[in-house]
C-alpha cells in the first residue's frame, strides 16, 4: 500500500492566528483571569478538550459570561450584536475571528448598505453563516445547494448580492454564480468570498482523488470544511471517508486498496493527521 498525503492537510491559516492568541491568553492567565468562548474555537473535539484541561471554558450564550471577564471569539466569528452586547457590558472581547470571515462580513456590510438582498450559500445553522448575517444591513436569504438557489423566486424589481460561506465549495458556487446570471432581469452584486485555502485544498484532494483508491478525509464531524472536502473528492468519483482519529480507520477495509490518498480540514491537528498516517503505513508492513 502506498499513502500520499495532502501538503495542504490541516490548519489553515485562520486557525493558527486564532489558536495563538489563545495560546497568548493562556500565558497570562493570571492577569486576566478564567477565560471564556463563546462556542467551541475552532471545531475540532481534541483540540476544545486539551483547552478546556488548561482551564478555558467554553460556553454556548453570551449569558454565561461574567461582566468582567476574557472572552475569545472563536474562528467561525459571531454575531455582530452580541459581540457589541458584550463589550458594552464591559467584557474584555478578544477577537480570534479568521481574516477571512472578518472580511466577508465588511463586503456583506458595504454591498447590502444601498438596500439589496443578501443571498447566502450557507448551512443556516452554522456559526460562521450567523456571523455573516449579522452583517447584512437588510433581507438576506439563505440557500445550502444548487437547487435551493434555482427554487428561490427572486423579484427583477429588487437589487440583490451573492456570497458563499467561505467554506463552501468553489465549483457549485461557480454554478451558482452562472445560474444567477442567466436570469437577466437581476440585477445581482457577485461577492467573492470563498476563501483561498479553501479552494486549493478542494482542488489538491480533487487532484489526489484523480491517482488513488480511497480518501481518508481527517478531521472534526463538526466542521463543515471537512465534510466538504469528503464530498468533493466522492463527487468526483473516488471513494472517501471521514474520521476524526486514526482509531475509527476500517483497517480491514482499508487493506484491500493499493493507493490510499490521506487529507484532512483546516481545524484539523498535525498530529492527529500524523497518527493517521503512522497507522495507514503499518498495513503497507503488513503486505509485505
Amino acid at each position: 500500500m502506498k499513502v500520499v498525503r495532502a501538503q495542504r492537510a490541516g490548519f489553515c491559516m485562520g486557525v493558527d492566528l486564532a489558536l495563538c492568541k489563545l495560546n497568548d491568553l493562556i500565558e497570562n492567565t493570571a492577569e486576566r483571569g478564567t477565560i471564556f468562548i463563546l462556542g467551541s474555537i475552532i471545531h475540532n473535539p481534541q483540540v476544545v478538550r486539551e483547552y478546556a484541561e488548561k482551564g478555558v471554558v467554553t460556553v454556548q450564550s453570551p449569558e454565561e459570561i461574567p461582566t468582567g471577564s476574557t472572552v475569545v471569539i472563536r474562528a467561525h466569528g459571531v454575531a455582530k450584536e452580541i459581540q457589541d452586547e458584550l463589550s458594552n457590558r464591559g467584557v474584555h472581547v478578544v477577537d480570534a475571528t479568521c481574516p477571512k470571515v472578518a472580511a466577508a462580513c465588511l463586503l456583506i456590510e458595504r454591498h447590502t448598505a444601498d438596500g439589496r438582498t443578501l443571498l447566502l450559500f450557507g448551512e443556516e445553522a452554522h456559526p460562521e453563516v450567523k456571523c455573516l448575517l449579522s452583517y447584512a444591513a437588510g433581507d438576506a436569504i439563505v440557500f445550502d445547494s444548487r437547487d435551493q438557489c434555482a427554487e428561490l423566486e427572486l423579484d427583477s424589481g429588487r437589487k440583490y448580492c451573492l456570497a458563499a460561506q467561505t467554506t463552501q465549495d468553489k465549483d457549485i458556487f461557480r454554478e451558482i454564480i452562472e445560474d444567477l446570471q442567466g436570469r437577466e432581469e437581476l440585477d445581482i452584486t457577485i461577492l467573492r468570498t470563498i476563501c483561498d485555502a479553501t479552494k486549493q485544498r478542494q482542488e489538491e484532494a480533487i487532484r489526489i482523488a484523480g491517482d488513488v483508491d480511497f480518501v481518508i478525509v481527517a478531521g472534526g464531524y463538526e466542521s463543515s470544511n471537512t465534510r466538504r472536502l469528503a464530498q468533493v473528492v466522492g463527487a468526483h468519483g473516488t471513494k472517501a471517508l471521514h474520521v476524526e482519529t486514526a482509531n475509527e480507520l476500517p483497517l480491514d477495509e482499508l487493506r484491500k486498496y493499493p493507493v490510499i490518498g490521506l487529507t484532512a480540514g483546516a481545524s484539523t491537528p498535525k498530529e492527529i493527521v500524523d497518527e493517521i498516517q503512522r497507522v495507514l503505513m503499518t498495513l503497507q508492513e503488513d503486505k509485505r
